[in-house]
C-alpha cells in the first residue's frame, strides 16, 4: 500500500483521501487538524458513531442533512429533543436512520451536559503525547491504549457507542493524534 498519493495538483496525501473530491476536501481541510468546542466535538462523536459499520464517505455526503436534522449539534438543543424528534429523524431520509444510534445521540448530549469539565476537556485529556507521523497507511493503528482508555472512560460516563475504533478515529479525525502520513503535504498545526 503506497503512503500517499500524489494528487492532479501536485500536492501529496494520504492515499485514503484520493478516491473522490469529498474526502480529499475533508483531509484537506479537517481531517487531523485541532479541533476544540463542546459542541464542535460532540458532533464529532455523534458522526463517528453514526459512522459505525459503514463507509466514512457515507457520513461526509450526509453531514449537511445531520447538521440540519440535530440542530447544528447544539448539545442543549439534541439534549432536548423528545420522542417527536426521534420519529422525524427516524423519518430523514438525509441521515442514517438507525434507532439505537439517534437514541445514542440523544443520551450522550445529555450526558456531556452533565460533565463538570466539559466535553472538550475530557476528550482532550485522552490525547497522547505527539509522535512521528506514520510512514505507511498500513502503520496507521486502528486502536491505541489512549483510545481504548477513552472508549472505557467515556462508557463508564454513560456515553453510547463509543467503543475504543470510534474513539480512535475521533482522535485523528480531531487532532489528538497526527495520522497524516509522512509525506503528506497537510501540517495539521496550521491552515
Amino acid at each position: 500500500m503506497s503512503a500517499a498519493a500524489p494528487a492532479g495538483d501536485g500536492r501529496t496525501r494520504c492515499g485514503w483521501s484520493e478516491s473522490s473530491e469529498l474526502y480529499r476536501n475533508y483531509h484537506d481541510t479537517e481531517w487531523g487538524r485541532p479541533l476544540h468546542g463542546d459542541d464542535a466535538l460532540f458532533e464529532r462523536v455523534c458522526l463517528e458513531a453514526f459512522q459505525s459499520g459503514l463507509a466514512w464517505i457515507t457520513i461526509l455526503r450526509k453531514r449537511p442533512a445531520f447538521r440540519a436534522a440535530f440542530d447544528g449539534f447544539v448539545m442543549e438543543r439534541v439534549a432536548a429533543f423528545g420522542a417527536a424528534d426521534v420519529e422525524r429523524l427516524m423519518a430523514d431520509p438525509g441521515i442514517v436512520r438507525n434507532r439505537a444510534k439517534i437514541d445514542a445521540s440523544i443520551h450522550n448530549a445529555r450526558v456531556a451536559l452533565d460533565l463538570p469539565d466539559g466535553l472538550e476537556k475530557l476528550l482532550w485529556s485522552f490525547a497522547p503525547d505527539p509522535k512521528p507521523r506514520p510512514a505507511t497507511l498500513a502503520d496507521v493503528p486502528a486502536v491505541t491504549p489512549e483510545s481504548a482508555a477513552l472508549a472505557k472512560e467515556l462508557k463508564r460516563r454513560g456515553f453510547k457507542f463509543v467503543g475504543p475504533t470510534t474513539a480512535y478515529a475521533l482522535m485523528q479525525a480531531t487532532g489528538m493524534v497526527d495520522d497524516h502520513i509522512a509525506d503528506c503535504w497537510v501540517n495539521p498545526v496550521t491552515p
